[in-house]
C-alpha cells in the first residue's frame, strides 16, 4: 500500500487534508472519491481537487491577496446552518471553473436537504455602490465598495448552489449567491441557485455583469439588484420563487441615492406564481431598459408602492422601459402593474422568447442545472407588438387576447400547424405595418388556422388578419386602413409584404360600426412581391378576403359562408387572380370596384381571374362591378344556383361606360342550375357580347370542393 497525502493552505487554526488509498497492482480501478474538510482561511492561491467530495464544516474565508480556484466536478457539502458559507475578500479571487457537462456544485450535506441549509457563497470587491466606501456585508462581516469600476474578483463558471439561505435574523439571510460591489473585471455566467431559503442570487452595487442566471424555487425574490449596481444581465431563467421574479431597487435608505441603479436586461423569463411581481420596482427603482421579457402564470406583472415615490417618478420620467413583454397563461385577477401615475407608455406587449424557450427551460440550461421543467406552456397569450424577429412554435396554442402588431422592420414567422385562438371581439385582430413582412409558411396536411377561442364560435367573435403594404393605390398614399389604423399606399410595386400559404382564417368579422368591419383577411397595398395563396376565409363576418389596392396576386383562395361580399377587390387593386372558391356567402361571390368616391379613379382596378367558382345562393350577383368596376378580363367561370350573375347598377355611369366600352370581358361563363327568376346580367347597356357561355371546371370540379383543397380546409356545412 501507499500513502499519497494531498494539501493546500489555510490558517493556523485549521488544515484540511484528504488521505486515499490504491493499490499498486490495480492501476486501472477508479480509486474512491475520499472527502476532506474545508474550513478556515485561505491566504495564497489554493486549489481544489475534482476527484475530493469536500465537507464545509464552517466559514471558509478567501483572505485579499489569497485566490482559490475550483475545477469542474467539484462537488462541497455544507452542514453548520449560518456557521457554514464560503466568502471571498475584497482584493481577493474565486475562480469557479465548471463546465456544462461538469459544474461545481455547492450543496447541502444532509441526507434530507431544505433550503436554508447553510449559508451561500459571499463575494465582496471594490466596485462603487450607493451605501458607501469600506461598508460591512450584511452576511460574513466582509468590506466592500470602493472606486474600481474594473475590479475583479475572479470568474465563475458553470456554478450551482443547492440549499442556500441559512437565516441569523429577519434581516440578516444569506443568498445562494451575493455579490458585494463587486466589479466588471469579474466573469459570473452560468449560475443557478436551487431552492434557497431567501434570494437566489443578489447584485448589492458594483459593475459586474450577470448572464445565463437560474434561480428555482427561492423562498424569497429570485434575482435581486440593489444599491447602484450598474452591470447588465441577459438569459436569466427564473421560476418557482416565493416573492418577486426580479427586484430591482436603488436604494432602502434613500431611493435617489448616487449611483442610481442602472441595467439593461434582455431575454429574461420569469414563470410564476409570484407574490409580488414579475419585477418589483423597488426603493427607488432605478434606469431600467427590459427587452424581450417572457412572463408566465402571474396575477402581476410589475409591482411598484404607491408611497414609494422615488420609484413612482422614475416610471412618470420614463427611466423604466420594457419592450417586448408577453404575459402567458395569466391568473385570475391578473394586472399588468400597480402603477398608478402618468406615463401610459413605459411597456409595450409583444412575443417573447425570454431565456429562449419561454416557460420551458431553456437550451443553454441543459446539463448543469437541475430541477427544471421542459414541458413549457402549452398555452400562450399574443398581444401587443412585435419590432424584431419572432417565431411562433406550433405545439403551443396562443390566445389572441388583443391587437398584435408587427411593426416596421420587424417580422413574424409562424410554422406548419400553428393555431392560434382570438378572445377579444374588435380589439383582437393581427395587423402587419407597411415596412413590416408577414411569413406563414402552412401545409396542405398542417395549415395555419387563426379562429374564435370561443366554445361556441360564430362569425364576428374576432377581428381577422390585416396586412398594409406600400403599392400603389387610388386612395393615395399614407392613407389609414379602415380597420386597425395602419397607413398604407406608396410608390412600390413590386414591395413584399411577407408571404402566406395554407393559411385558413375563421369566425373573423367583428364589427366596430356599419361602416368599419373586419374582414377575413384585408390586404391594403400590398405588393407583388408579397405570396398569397392557398388562403380560406370561412363563416367570416364581413367579406372573406378583400385586396384594397396594391398589387399582389392571390391564387387557390377559398371563401365559405362569408356574412357580406365573399372575395373583394377595390382601389386600384393591380393584381391577378387564379383557383377562387367561393361557396354560401351572403352577398356578392366577388365584388369588384374601383373608387367608392370616384369611379374613375387612377390607376384604376385592372384584373385577370380564371378557373373560378361561385356556389349560391347569392344576393347581389356572382360578380358584383360595382363602383366604376375597372378593366377585369375572366375566363373559366363557374358558377351554381343563382339568380343573378354580373350585377350592375343603372346609376354607376363609370362601371356602365366601362361595360359599354369592353372593359368587362367574360369568356366561358356556365350558369349551371341557376334559381327561379334567374338573369345572366342585370346590365342594360348596349355592349351585348362583353361575355360568353360555355362548359366549365372552374375552380376545378364545378360545384364541389377541388382536390386542391383537400386537408387544409373546412367544406360546407
Amino acid at each position: 500500500m501507499k500513502k499519497t497525502i494531498f494539501s493546500f493552505f489555510v490558517s493556523a487554526l485549521s488544515l484540511a487534508f484528504v488521505v486515499s488509498c490504491s493499490s499498486d497492482d490495480d492501476n486501472n480501478s477508479t480509486p474512491p472519491k475520499v472527502a476532506s474538510e474545508l474550513l478556515g482561511e485561505v491566504n495564497t492561491a489554493t486549489s481544489l481537487d475534482a476527484s475530493i467530495e469536500y465537507s464545509l464544516t464552517g466559514a471558509y474565508i478567501v483572505k485579499s491577496g489569497a485566490s482559490l480556484t475550483i475545477p469542474a466536478g467539484t462537488v462541497i457539502k455544507a452542514t453548520g446552518g449560518t456557521s457554514a458559507y464560503i466568502a471571498v475578500e475584497r482584493g481577493a479571487q474565486i475562480f469557479v471553473n465548471g463546465t456544462a457537462a461538469a459544474p461545481v456544485v455547492m450543496t447541502s450535506a444532509s441526507d434530507n436537504p431544505a433550503p436554508g441549509d447553510w449559508g451561500g457563497l459571499v463575494i465582496a470587491g471594490d466596485a462603487p455602490t450607493n451605501k458607501g466606501t469600506d461598508v460591512t456585508t450584511e452576511v460574513g462581516d466582509l468590506l466592500y465598495g470602493g472606486a474600481d469600476a474594473n475590479d475583479s474578483s475572479g470568474s465563475i463558471r458553470y456554478l450551482r448552489v443547492e440549499y442556500t439561505g441559512a437565516t441569523f435574523s429577519n434581516d440578516k439571510e444569506f443568498n445562494g449567491l451575493s455579490l458585494f460591489g463587486v466589479g466588471a473585471g469579474t466573469t459570473v455566467e452560468y449560475v443557478q441557485s436551487y431552492f434557497g431559503g431567501d434570494d437566489g442570487i443578489e447584485f448589492f452595487g458594483g459593475t459586474v455583469d450577470g448572464n445565463y442566471l437560474v434561480s428555482y424555487g427561492s423562498g424569497d425574490d429570485s434575482i435581486d439588484f440593489a444599491d447602484g449596481w450598474q452591470g447588465n444581465g441577459t438569459n436569466w431563467y427564473i421560476a418557482n420563487g416565493a416573492k418577486a421574479g426580479i427586484e430591482g431597487s436603488n436604494n432602502g435608505d434613500n431611493g435617489n441615492a448616487e449611483p442610481t441603479t442602472t441595467t439593461t436586461l434582455t431575454n429574461i423569463t420569469v414563470v410564476g406564481p409570484v407574490t409580488e411581481g414579475a419585477l418589483y420596482f423597488k426603493e427607488g427603482g432605478g434606469n431600467f431598459t427590459i427587452d424581450n421579457f417572457y412572463v408566465s402564470d402571474i396575477d402581476l406583472g410589475v409591482k411598484v408602492k404607491d408611497t414609494d415615490a422615488e420609484a413612482n417618478t422614475r416610471i412618470d420620467n420614463g427611466d423604466l422601459t420594457i419592450t417586448n413583454i408577453q404575459f402567458a397563461d395569466v391568473q385570475a385577477g391578473f394586472e399588468v402593474s400597480d402603477y398608478l401615475g402618468t406615463n401610459t407608455n413605459w411597456y409595450t406587449e409583444g412575443i417573447a422568447t425570454g431565456a429562449g424557450n419561454g416557460a420551458s427551460s431553456p437550451d443553454w440550461a441543459a446539463g448543469w442545472t437541475t430541477g427544471l421543467d421542459n414541458s413549457g406552456s402549452e398555452q400562450e397569450n399574443l398581444a401587443g407588438q412585435i419590432t424584431g424577429n419572432v417565431t411562433l412554435n406550433a405545439n403551443t396554442e396562443y390566445l389572441l387576447t388583443s391587437a398584435l402588431i408587427v411593426k416596421a422592420g420587424g417580422t413574424l414567422n409562424i410554422p406548419a400547424g400553428t393555431v392560434i385562438k382570438a378572445t377579444g371581439g374588435t380589439a383582437a385582430f393581427i395587423g402587419v405595418e407597411k415596412g413590416a413582412q408577414i411569413f406563414i409558411d402552412g401545409e396542405a396536411d398542417a395549415p395555419v388556422v387563426m379562429t374564435s377561442g370561443s366554445a361556441t364560435p360564430a362569425p364576428g367573435d374576432w377581428g381577422g388578419l390585416v396586412i398594409a403594404g406600400n403599392a400603389p393605390t387610388n386612395k393615395g398614399t399614407d392613407v389609414t386602413t379602415e380597420v386597425g389604423d395602419l397607413l398604407y399606399g406608396g410608390a412600390d410595386t413590386n414591395d413584399s409584404s411577407g408571404s402566406i400559404r395554407y393559411l385558413r382564417v375563421e369566425y373573423t368579422g367583428a364589427t366596430f360600426s356599419n361602416d368599419k368591419e373586419f374582414n377575413g383577411v384585408s390586404l391594403f397595398g400590398v405588393g407583388a412581391g408579397t405570396t398569397f395563396e392557398y388562403v380560406q376565409s370561412y363563416n367570416g363576418g364581413d367579406d372573406g378576403i378583400e385586396f384594397f389596392g396594391g398589387t399582389v396576386n392571390g391564387n387557390h383562395l377559398v371563401s365559405i359562408g362569408s356574412g357580406d361580399d365573399s372575395i373583394d377587390f377595390a382601389d386600384g387593386w393591380q393584381g391577378n387572380g387564379s383557383y377562387w372558391y367561393i361557396a354560401n356567402g351572403a352577398k356578392a361571390g366577388i365584388e369588384g370596384s374601383n373608387n367608392g368616391d370616384n369611379g374613375n379613379a387612377q390607376p384604376v382596378t385592372t384584373t385577370t381571374l380564371s378557373n373560378i367558382t361561385i356556389v349560391g345562393p347569392v344576393t347581389e350577383g356572382a360578380l358584383y362591378f360595382k363602383e366604376g368596376g375597372g378593366n377585369f378580363t375572366i375566363d373559366n367561370f363557374y358558377t351554381y344556383g343563382i339568380d343573378l350573375g354580373v350585377k350592375v347598377k343603372d346609376t354607376d355611369a363609370e362601371a356602365n361606360t366601362r361595360i359599354d366600352n369592353g372593359d368587362l370581358t367574360i369568356t366561358n361563363i356556365q350558369f349551371d342550375a341557376p334559381a327561379a327568376g334567374f338573369m345572366a346580367t342585370d346590365y342594360l347597356g348596349t355592349n351585348t357580347d362583353f361575355y360568353t357561355e360555355g362548359t366549365t371546371t372552374g375552380a376545378g370540379n364545378g360545384a364541389a370542393m377541388p382536390d386542391w383543397t383537400a386537408g387544409w380546409t373546412l367544406a360546407l356545412e
